[in-house]
């Protein structure tokens, strides 16, 4: 059975954070609330993990998942980051932006893309993740929750909650999401390119 956990969105309970915390680091997948859509987020490290989710989700390695961070210091560990990229990232975080980066060697090779070893990574503006995050003291990896066929990402956690029983081992409902992904800025070029617009204003980086 898939646990359900309330949670509180501003106060985030700690004990349930805590439980949160050790389902996941025992290779739990957990369906939790994000500044944007609800996303499906697991163990960077867990390699079953990672690939059941890529399942669940129906994309392959070729689609980039986000590394999820707690700020930009830890940015700089998976990513890296130049002092004209530190600055855009600066006055963005936290907030709804994904922003592709080259991956450092801390991020495992089946995470990066492919051909162009890139990662995404976000930094949340949304305290259940955070606090998730910060219990863990290392990041997750994550994807929108958007499961093959359907045209809108989910962000009702009941309907979350219904359509992956048995199939992920936790959902946190911290109310509901917004149907807006993210953004995505890539900086791994000269110039700021937009790959998505979302929640986040473009302009933010020029754009």
């Amino acid at each position: 059975m898939t646990q359900y956990f309330e949670v509180h969105p501003q106060n985030p309970q700690a004990r349930l954070i805590r439980q949160a915390a050790q389902i996941i680091q025992s290779g739990g997948i957990v369906a939790a609330p994000t500044d944007s859509a609800y996303a499906l987020v697991c163990r960077l490290d867990d390699k079953a993990a990672v690939e059941k989710l890529r399942r669940i989700r129906g994309v392959d390695e070729k689609h980039h998942l986000t590394l999820l961070v707690r700020d930009l210091s830890e940015i700089a560990t998976y990513a890296r980051v130049d002092n004209r990229q530190y600055r855009q990232l600066k006055a963005v975080t936290p907030g709804p932006y994904t922003v592709i980066l080259e991956a450092t060697k801390e991020v495992p090779r089946r995470l990066s893309h492919p051909s162009r070893k890139t990662i995404g990574i976000r930094v949340p503006e949304n305290a259940i993740l955070l606090a998730l995050l910060e219990e863990l003291g290392e990041p997750l990896i994550g994807t929108t929750l958007q499961l093959p066929g359907d045209d809108n990402m989910l962000s009702d956690p009941d309907e979350v909650r219904e359509r992956l029983d048995r199939q992920i081992e936790l959902v946190i409902d911290g109310g509901a999401g917004t149907l807006e992904p993210t953004t995505i800025i890539d900086l791994t070029g000269p110039d700021a390119e937009l790959v998505r617009e979302g929640r986040g204003d473009p302009a933010a980086f020029g754009l």
